[in-house]
């Protein structure tokens, strides 16, 4: 199920204008699940300039009728020639189907495939965007990759921070919502707190623990270094999206029993003296961020507030106590099915359009 808008209008950057006069086919593939869904929103909610939208999914999906912004559209059976009808595929499915497909899409030298999973992500010849930070890194390029939703969150309130200040350091403590782990990780919370409060026996399949009433420390496989790869994603892909291996980071990834939306905890130490009151200054300015720091009035980034939002809450923004006056301590909430995934995939689309017409 999912959740109600929230009040508050999305932000982001402007839509394109439509252009009629140039025919442009946007294909997604995953399109019956989460990410898949809020992709097909994204678009229509940017008035994204296409001219026909096709929907792929797996042959047990082909046919279904999936009630769009775009009206009732019918679900085609993926195949790579369909796909590179396309001008734009989105990809919202596994690592495995994409590492199989992609590179076959794309070999038809003109589709472009915007990857939602992390098969390419650390492939150093596949571009890895938040076009907010690095747009130029795709320039050519007819495969990019999106981002891990944790890191993408974090990095709209890092980037403006880092231009500013340079980080040195950045320690992320991360509170992730069951929406992280897809649809069947919101309905096992749901249909596992209902048994909760009913005095049922709670079952888990796709939580490695019952996640109703409880945190999880423990998000995607464990490696050698005793860090999860959830963790060691956030390391890796912050480096490559700021183009520095010198921004040592460090990560605890922590599922926690809320339906949608991320946050994080992020401690950093920079290499110019910063203030509380400077930070602000520079993140108010910033694109897709959204100050919320008034502790006073009881207002900070939370969930509640973040879900369904475009932009990125940052607050509870503070000198370190151990890095100061050249650390901040700093809280931020985003939507990772859209910040971290599908508006961050139609970002990164309409960004390769401007490339292409030379806007």
């Amino acid at each position: 199920r999912r959740p109600a808008p929230s009040a508050a209008a999305p932000a982001a950057p402007r839509p394109l204008a439509r252009r009629a006069a140039m025919p442009l086919v946007v294909g997604v593939v995953g399109a019956t699940g989460a990410v898949g869904e809020e992709m097909v929103q994204v678009l229509h909610d940017r008035s994204f300039p296409l001219t026909e939208l096709r929907l792929f999914a797996s042959e047990r999906s082909a046919g279904k009728q999936l009630s769009t912004a775009y009206g009732e559209k019918e679900v085609e059976p993926f195949s790579v020639e369909a796909a590179q009808q396309c001008d734009y595929v989105l990809m919202a499915v596994s690592g495995g189907f994409s590492t199989e497909f992609s590179p076959k899409i794309v070999a038809n030298g003109k589709t472009v495939v915007i990857d939602n999973s992390s098969a390419f992500r650390y492939h150093d010849e596949i571009p890895l965007v938040v076009p907010e930070v690095n747009a130029h890194a795709m320039k050519g390029q007819l495969l990019i990759a999106n981002p891990n939703c944790t890191t993408a969150i974090a990095a709209m309130a890092l980037w403006p921070l880092h231009q500013r200040f340079t980080i040195k350091r950045a320690i992320f403590s991360t509170y992730q919502a069951a929406s992280g782990a897809g649809a069947a990780g919101m309905t096992e919370l749901e249909q596992g707190t209902k048994r909760h409060l009913n005095g049922e026996a709670v079952t888990n399949e796709v939580f490695a623990h019952p996640l109703p009433f409880n945190v999880i420390p423990h998000i995607d496989s464990f490696q050698p270094n005793g860090y999860t790869k959830e963790e060691m994603k956030v390391v890796w892909e912050t480096q490559k999206i700021f183009g520095s291996k010198d921004i040592a980071c460090s990560c605890t990834a922590v599922r926690i029993p809320t339906l949608r939306a991320h946050s994080e905890a992020i401690t950093i130490e920079t290499a110019e003296e910063v203030s509380p009151d400077a930070a602000r200054e520079v993140l108010r300015a910033a694109p897709g961020v959204e100050v919320v720091d008034d502790p006073e009035g009881k207002k900070y980034p939370m969930p509640l507030n973040a879900t369904k939002k475009y932009d990125v809450e940052v607050g509870r923004i503070r000198s370190s106590l151990i890095f100061a006056p050249r650390g901040l301590d700093l809280f931020v909430s985003g939507d990772q099915l859209l910040r971290g995934a599908a508006l961050n995939a139609v970002l990164i689309a309409e960004a390769k359009i401007k490339e292409t017409s030379g806007a």
